[in-house]
C-alpha cells in the first residue's frame, strides 16, 4: 500500500507539479487523516478572525483545498465564497461540500485564470503561507483581488514567516492598507504530534484602502 501523504512531505515541496501530485494523492484523506487526526484549527481561526474583523462576501478562499475554512465562514452565513487552488482533486472534495459560488483551480500568480481582479469584499487563506508552498512574493498579486475597503486574514506559518521575510514585505504595503494587524494563533491543537503541538501561524488582518 502506498505511503499517505504527510506534513514533513507537505513541506518539503519545491514546484507547482510537486504540490499537485501531493494533494491529488491525499485529497480523499485529508481532512480526516490529517485535519480531524492533528487538530488542525488554524482554519477555524481564520474564520472566526475574518469574521471578528467585520468581513463580508463575496470572499476569495485562496488555497482552499477542502474548504475547510469554508466549512466555518457558512455556519457563519458569510458568502458567497469562491476557492482557487493549484489541486483539482482537494477542490473536488470541497465541491461536494456545497459551499462554494465557484470554484477554480489555476495558479493565480500566473496569466491565464478567470479570476477578476478588485472585485472581492474579502479574502481568506488558511495554510497556504507555508514552507514548501508559498512566500511573501505572493502577498501583492492575491490583494490585488480585492476590492478597495477589503476585509483579508492570510495565515503564514510563523517560523515561515521570520524565515521568508514577511515583515519588510508587509512594511511595504503599509500604504496600500487602511489597516495591518498581526494575531497569533496555534496551528494544531492537542491532538497533534509532538513535533507540531506547538506551531503556530501569525494571522495577517488586514483591510484595503
Amino acid at each position: 500500500m502506498a505511503k499517505l501523504p504527510n506534513l514533513k512531505d507537505a513541506y518539503a515541496l519545491s514546484s507547482d507539479d510537486g504540490i499537485k501530485q501531493l494533494y491529488a494523492d491525499w485529497a480523499q484523506t485529508y481532512d480526516a487523516g490529517f485535519g480531524e487526526a492533528m487538530g488542525y484549527q488554524l482554519p477555524r481561526a481564520v474564520a472566526l478572525a475574518f469574521a471578528g474583523a467585520g468581513g463580508t462576501g463575496p470572499v476569495l478562499d485562496f488555497g482552499a483545498g477542502t474548504g475547510l475554512v469554508a466549512d466555518h465562514l457558512a455556519h457563519m452565513n458569510i458568502g458567497p465564497l469562491d476557492a482557487v487552488d493549484l489541486s483539482t482533486e482537494m477542490l473536488a472534495v470541497a465541491r461536494d461540500k456545497g459551499h462554494y459560488r465557484m470554484l477554480t483551480d489555476a495558479n493565480i500568480f500566473a496569466p491565464g485564470h478567470n479570476l477578476t481582479p478588485a472585485s472581492y469584499n474579502g479574502i481568506v487563506s488558511a495554510g497556504t503561507f507555508t514552507h514548501g508552498h508559498v512566500g511573501p512574493e505572493g502577498l501583492r498579486p492575491l490583494l490585488a483581488m480585492a476590492a478597495p475597503g477589503a476585509t483579508c486574514v492570510i495565515s503564514v506559518n510563523a517560523a515561515h514567516y521570520e524565515m521568508a521575510g514577511f515583515g519588510p514585505v508587509l512594511a511595504g504595503l503599509e500604504p496600500v492598507m487602511a489597516e495591518i494587524a498581526l494575531q497569533d494563533v496555534r496551528i494544531y491543537d492537542d491532538r497533534a504530534d509532538e513535533d507540531h503541538r506547538d506551531d503556530m501561524a501569525r494571522l495577517l488582518v488586514l483591510k484595503t484602502r
